[in-house]
Protein backbone atom coordinates (compact mmCIF):
# COMPACT_ATOMS: atom_id res chain seq x y z
CA UNK A 1 0.00 0.00 0.00
CA UNK A 2 2.90 2.42 0.71
CA UNK A 3 3.95 2.24 -2.89
CA UNK A 4 0.36 3.35 -4.13
CA UNK A 5 0.14 6.12 -1.90
CA UNK A 6 3.65 7.68 -2.83
CA UNK A 7 2.33 6.73 -7.18
CA UNK A 8 -0.77 8.65 -5.88
CA UNK A 9 1.49 12.04 -4.45
CA UNK A 10 3.51 11.61 -7.75
CA UNK A 11 0.47 11.75 -9.64
CA UNK A 12 -1.19 14.71 -7.91
CA UNK A 13 2.19 16.83 -8.11
CA UNK A 14 2.64 15.73 -11.59
CA UNK A 15 -1.02 17.18 -12.17
CA UNK A 16 0.12 20.54 -9.88
CA UNK A 17 3.29 20.96 -12.42
CA UNK A 18 1.58 20.30 -15.83
CA UNK A 19 -1.85 22.71 -15.12
CA UNK A 20 -2.01 26.36 -14.66
CA UNK A 21 0.98 26.99 -12.48
CA UNK A 22 1.38 29.31 -9.84
CA UNK A 23 4.28 31.75 -10.19
CA UNK A 24 4.10 34.57 -7.95
CA UNK A 25 7.39 35.93 -7.46
CA UNK A 26 9.58 35.63 -4.34
CA UNK A 27 11.28 39.03 -3.67
CA UNK A 28 14.68 38.40 -0.68
CA UNK A 29 15.08 41.68 0.87
CA UNK A 30 18.04 43.00 2.84
CA UNK A 31 18.03 45.90 5.56
CA UNK A 32 14.72 46.87 3.12
CA UNK A 33 16.41 46.77 -0.03
CA UNK A 34 15.57 44.05 -2.56
CA UNK A 35 18.03 42.11 -3.64
CA UNK A 36 16.91 39.05 -5.37
CA UNK A 37 13.88 38.26 -7.22
CA UNK A 38 12.73 34.97 -8.51
CA UNK A 39 9.74 32.58 -9.43
CA UNK A 40 8.48 30.17 -7.83
CA UNK A 41 9.76 27.16 -10.45
CA UNK A 42 13.33 28.47 -9.99
CA UNK A 43 15.04 25.93 -8.56
CA UNK A 44 12.68 22.86 -9.22
CA UNK A 45 14.01 20.03 -10.78
CA UNK A 46 13.35 19.70 -14.79
CA UNK A 47 10.84 16.67 -14.60
CA UNK A 48 9.38 16.77 -10.75
CA UNK A 49 8.27 20.22 -9.02
CA UNK A 50 10.72 19.30 -6.59
CA UNK A 51 13.39 21.40 -5.28
CA UNK A 52 16.86 21.25 -6.85
CA UNK A 53 19.37 21.67 -3.94
CA UNK A 54 22.18 22.33 -6.55
CA UNK A 55 20.57 25.07 -8.08
CA UNK A 56 19.38 26.38 -4.60
CA UNK A 57 22.30 26.49 -3.27
CA UNK A 58 24.00 28.23 -6.23
CA UNK A 59 21.29 31.24 -5.15
CA UNK A 60 22.12 30.90 -1.48
CA UNK A 61 25.90 31.32 -2.16
CA UNK A 62 25.21 34.37 -4.14
CA UNK A 63 22.90 36.05 -1.48
CA UNK A 64 25.61 34.83 1.42
CA UNK A 65 28.45 36.95 -0.93
CA UNK A 66 25.83 40.13 -1.04
CA UNK A 67 24.58 40.01 2.53
CA UNK A 68 27.78 39.08 4.82
CA UNK A 69 29.37 41.93 6.56
CA UNK A 70 32.57 41.26 8.71
CA UNK A 71 32.89 42.04 12.00
CA UNK A 72 35.44 44.42 12.81
CA UNK A 73 37.89 44.01 16.02
CA UNK A 74 37.68 46.23 18.79
CA UNK A 75 40.95 48.51 18.36
CA UNK A 76 43.30 51.05 20.25
CA UNK A 77 43.45 54.36 18.75
CA UNK A 78 46.95 57.41 18.81
CA UNK A 79 45.57 58.33 22.16
CA UNK A 80 45.75 54.76 23.71
CA UNK A 81 42.18 54.69 24.10
CA UNK A 82 40.17 51.54 23.19
CA UNK A 83 37.78 51.55 20.04
CA UNK A 84 35.18 49.00 21.42
CA UNK A 85 34.04 46.27 17.95
CA UNK A 86 31.31 45.76 15.84
CA UNK A 87 29.32 42.93 14.95
CA UNK A 88 28.88 41.61 11.93
CA UNK A 89 26.11 39.17 10.51
CA UNK A 90 25.51 36.30 8.13
CA UNK A 91 23.04 34.75 6.29
CA UNK A 92 21.45 32.47 8.14
CA UNK A 93 20.95 29.17 5.46
CA UNK A 94 18.61 27.40 7.90
CA UNK A 95 15.83 29.51 8.48
CA UNK A 96 15.91 31.00 5.43
CA UNK A 97 15.42 27.56 3.50
CA UNK A 98 12.09 27.32 6.47
CA UNK A 99 10.77 30.12 4.95
CA UNK A 100 11.68 29.20 0.83
CA UNK A 101 9.71 26.27 1.65
CA UNK A 102 6.62 28.20 2.64
CA UNK A 103 6.91 30.38 -0.10
CA UNK A 104 7.05 26.80 -2.29
CA UNK A 105 4.00 25.40 -1.13
CA UNK A 106 1.85 28.51 -0.50
CA UNK A 107 0.25 30.57 -3.13
CA UNK A 108 0.76 33.85 -4.73
CA UNK A 109 3.86 36.10 -4.24
CA UNK A 110 5.86 37.10 -1.09
CA UNK A 111 8.37 38.55 0.29
CA UNK A 112 11.29 37.24 2.57
CA UNK A 113 14.17 39.74 4.42
CA UNK A 114 17.18 37.63 4.31
CA UNK A 115 17.38 35.84 8.27
CA UNK A 116 20.77 36.90 9.64
CA UNK A 117 22.73 36.05 12.99
CA UNK A 118 25.12 37.70 14.20
CA UNK A 119 28.98 37.18 13.68
CA UNK A 120 31.15 38.62 16.60
CA UNK A 121 35.01 39.79 16.83
CA UNK A 122 37.57 37.87 17.49
CA UNK A 123 39.23 40.90 19.19
CA UNK A 124 36.52 42.53 21.98
CA UNK A 125 37.93 45.28 24.49
CA UNK A 126 38.33 42.96 27.22
CA UNK A 127 40.97 40.91 25.70
CA UNK A 128 42.72 44.07 24.46
CA UNK A 129 42.94 45.73 27.96
CA UNK A 130 44.69 42.60 29.10
CA UNK A 131 47.22 42.08 26.26
CA UNK A 132 48.79 45.92 26.58
CA UNK A 133 50.11 45.24 30.05
CA UNK A 134 53.57 43.91 29.40
CA UNK A 135 56.12 44.64 26.56
CA UNK A 136 58.18 41.59 25.13
CA UNK A 137 59.44 43.33 22.16
CA UNK A 138 60.49 46.60 20.90
CA UNK A 139 62.17 47.89 17.77
CA UNK A 140 62.56 51.48 16.18
CA UNK A 141 64.04 53.39 12.88
CA UNK A 142 64.22 56.43 11.77
CA UNK A 143 63.31 57.96 8.72
CA UNK A 144 63.36 61.81 6.73
CA UNK A 145 60.48 62.97 7.30
CA UNK A 146 60.64 65.83 5.12
CA UNK A 147 60.28 63.12 2.35
CA UNK A 148 56.66 63.04 2.29
CA UNK A 149 55.22 60.75 0.52
CA UNK A 150 57.56 57.86 1.54
CA UNK A 151 56.49 59.25 4.85
CA UNK A 152 53.07 59.29 3.84
CA UNK A 153 53.72 55.31 2.92
CA UNK A 154 55.23 54.20 6.25
CA UNK A 155 52.26 55.67 8.33
CA UNK A 156 49.36 54.53 6.16
CA UNK A 157 51.38 50.22 6.45
CA UNK A 158 51.76 51.13 10.50
CA UNK A 159 48.23 51.88 10.83
CA UNK A 160 47.05 49.17 8.66
CA UNK A 161 48.97 46.53 11.64
CA UNK A 162 48.31 48.29 14.43
CA UNK A 163 46.40 46.68 17.54
CA UNK A 164 46.63 43.41 15.45
CA UNK A 165 46.29 40.55 17.79
CA UNK A 166 47.91 36.71 16.98
CA UNK A 167 46.54 33.94 18.88
CA UNK A 168 48.50 30.84 20.17
CA UNK A 169 49.09 28.75 17.03
CA UNK A 170 48.22 31.53 14.45
CA UNK A 171 50.76 32.95 12.13
CA UNK A 172 50.80 36.75 10.75
CA UNK A 173 51.35 37.75 6.77
CA UNK A 174 52.33 41.28 6.66
CA UNK A 175 51.20 40.78 2.78
CA UNK A 176 47.89 39.67 3.68
CA UNK A 177 47.46 41.91 7.07
CA UNK A 178 48.17 44.92 4.82
CA UNK A 179 46.76 44.06 1.55
CA UNK A 180 47.59 45.27 -1.82
CA UNK A 181 49.40 48.52 -2.02
CA UNK A 182 47.39 51.12 -4.43
CA UNK A 183 46.73 54.30 -5.20
CA UNK A 184 43.20 53.49 -4.53
CA UNK A 185 43.71 52.40 -0.72
CA UNK A 186 45.74 55.59 -0.10
CA UNK A 187 49.29 54.61 -1.18
CA UNK A 188 51.95 57.22 -3.36
CA UNK A 189 54.17 57.13 -5.46
CA UNK A 190 57.64 57.76 -3.91
CA UNK A 191 59.85 59.49 -6.01
CA UNK A 192 62.88 59.73 -3.47
CA UNK A 193 64.03 56.11 -1.62
CA UNK A 194 66.53 55.25 0.71
CA UNK A 195 69.62 54.01 -0.52
CA UNK A 196 69.46 50.04 -0.83
CA UNK A 197 65.89 49.53 -1.55
CA UNK A 198 64.25 48.70 -4.63
CA UNK A 199 62.30 50.40 -6.77
CA UNK A 200 58.53 50.21 -5.31
CA UNK A 201 56.74 52.46 -7.43
CA UNK A 202 53.25 53.55 -5.50
CA UNK A 203 54.05 52.27 -1.94
CA UNK A 204 57.52 52.93 -1.54
CA UNK A 205 59.23 52.88 2.06
CA UNK A 206 56.92 50.14 3.54
CA UNK A 207 59.86 47.57 3.86
CA UNK A 208 61.35 50.03 6.49
CA UNK A 209 58.10 49.18 8.29
CA UNK A 210 58.47 45.24 7.93
CA UNK A 211 61.94 45.31 8.85
CA UNK A 212 60.93 47.38 12.05
CA UNK A 213 58.30 44.90 12.49
CA UNK A 214 60.63 41.99 12.11
CA UNK A 215 63.55 42.80 14.45
CA UNK A 216 60.34 43.56 17.08
CA UNK A 217 59.07 40.72 16.76
CA UNK A 218 62.54 38.54 16.65
CA UNK A 219 63.28 40.33 19.63
CA UNK A 220 60.22 38.77 21.40
CA UNK A 221 61.18 35.55 20.53
CA UNK A 222 58.03 34.52 18.26
CA UNK A 223 58.93 32.00 15.43
CA UNK A 224 59.98 33.35 12.24
CA UNK A 225 58.47 31.42 9.46
CA UNK A 226 59.27 33.74 6.16
CA UNK A 227 61.89 36.43 5.76
CA UNK A 228 63.66 38.02 2.73
CA UNK A 229 66.29 40.49 2.71
CA UNK A 230 67.33 43.34 -0.18
CA UNK A 231 69.53 42.57 -2.36
CA UNK A 232 71.58 45.13 -0.98
CA UNK A 233 72.07 46.80 2.38
CA UNK A 234 69.44 48.77 3.58
CA UNK A 235 70.68 51.35 6.48
CA UNK A 236 67.96 51.79 8.41
CA UNK A 237 68.47 48.58 10.19
CA UNK A 238 71.94 46.70 10.57
CA UNK A 239 73.29 44.30 7.88
CA UNK A 240 71.08 41.23 7.89
CA UNK A 241 68.30 42.46 10.11
CA UNK A 242 65.74 43.64 6.87
CA UNK A 243 62.60 41.90 5.97
CA UNK A 244 61.96 42.85 2.63
CA UNK A 245 58.13 42.87 1.10
CA UNK A 246 56.22 43.06 -2.75
CA UNK A 247 52.52 42.13 -3.15
CA UNK A 248 52.99 39.23 -4.91
CA UNK A 249 56.39 38.54 -4.00
CA UNK A 250 58.29 38.41 -0.83
CA UNK A 251 56.28 38.36 2.17
CA UNK A 252 56.88 38.56 6.10
CA UNK A 253 55.45 35.86 8.36
CA UNK A 254 55.61 34.41 12.03
CA UNK A 255 53.82 32.15 14.60
CA UNK A 256 53.05 32.94 17.66
CA UNK A 257 54.41 29.47 19.49
CA UNK A 258 53.63 30.99 23.23
CA UNK A 259 50.64 29.40 25.03
CA UNK A 260 49.10 33.77 24.91
CA UNK A 261 47.70 36.11 22.30
CA UNK A 262 50.11 38.81 21.08
CA UNK A 263 49.61 42.56 20.66
CA UNK A 264 51.35 44.44 17.47
CA UNK A 265 51.17 48.63 18.09
CA UNK A 266 52.42 50.31 15.39
CA UNK A 267 53.47 54.23 15.36
CA UNK A 268 55.25 56.37 12.74
CA UNK A 269 55.93 60.05 12.84
CA UNK A 270 57.87 62.80 13.49
CA UNK A 271 60.56 60.53 11.87
CA UNK A 272 60.28 57.43 13.71
CA UNK A 273 58.93 53.84 13.17
CA UNK A 274 58.13 51.97 16.18
CA UNK A 275 57.17 48.60 16.64
CA UNK A 276 56.30 47.23 20.47
CA UNK A 277 54.73 43.61 21.16
CA UNK A 278 53.10 43.04 24.02
CA UNK A 279 51.07 40.51 25.66
CA UNK A 280 49.55 39.31 28.69
CA UNK A 281 51.35 39.34 32.41
CA UNK A 282 50.85 35.33 32.39
CA UNK A 283 53.24 34.68 29.30
CA UNK A 284 56.52 32.64 29.31
CA UNK A 285 58.35 33.83 26.83
CA UNK A 286 62.35 34.06 25.46
CA UNK A 287 63.46 37.44 24.29
CA UNK A 288 66.44 37.45 21.81
CA UNK A 289 69.04 39.89 21.49
CA UNK A 290 68.95 42.33 18.89
CA UNK A 291 70.81 44.85 17.76
CA UNK A 292 69.67 48.09 17.31
CA UNK A 293 70.57 51.09 14.64
CA UNK A 294 72.05 54.29 14.99
CA UNK A 295 69.86 57.51 15.29
CA UNK A 296 71.74 58.90 12.14
CA UNK A 297 68.96 59.57 9.21
CA UNK A 298 69.16 56.98 6.01
CA UNK A 299 70.79 58.18 2.80
CA UNK A 300 68.56 58.44 0.14
CA UNK A 301 68.32 58.80 -3.36
CA UNK A 302 65.48 59.53 -6.46
CA UNK A 303 63.84 56.47 -7.55
CA UNK A 304 64.11 56.41 -11.48
CA UNK A 305 61.25 53.75 -12.97
CA UNK A 306 62.56 51.76 -15.86
CA UNK A 307 62.37 52.76 -19.36
CA UNK A 308 59.57 50.68 -21.55
CA UNK A 309 60.59 47.72 -22.68
CA UNK A 310 60.00 48.17 -26.51
CA UNK A 311 59.17 44.70 -27.01
CA UNK A 312 56.82 43.61 -24.07
CA UNK A 313 55.69 46.98 -22.46
CA UNK A 314 57.13 46.31 -19.10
Amino acid sequence: MKWISMACLLFKLLQDHDGDQDHGMLTITHEGKSISNLKRDAHNTLVFPLLDMEKYNRWVNELDLKTYKEPLNARIDGNGQIISGQNGYMLNRRELLKQYYAYLYSGGTASIEAPMYPVYPKVDTELLASLRTKPIGYYVTYYNANNTDRSHNIALAAKAIDSTVIFPGESFSFNRVVGIRTAGRGYRRATVIVRGELSEGVGGGICQVSSTLFNAVDRAGLHIVKRYSHSRHVPYVPPGRDATVSWGGPDFEFDNAYNQPVLIRAFAGNGSMAVSIFSSDVIEYLPKKVPSISYRLPEEVRDIPPLPNPVNGE
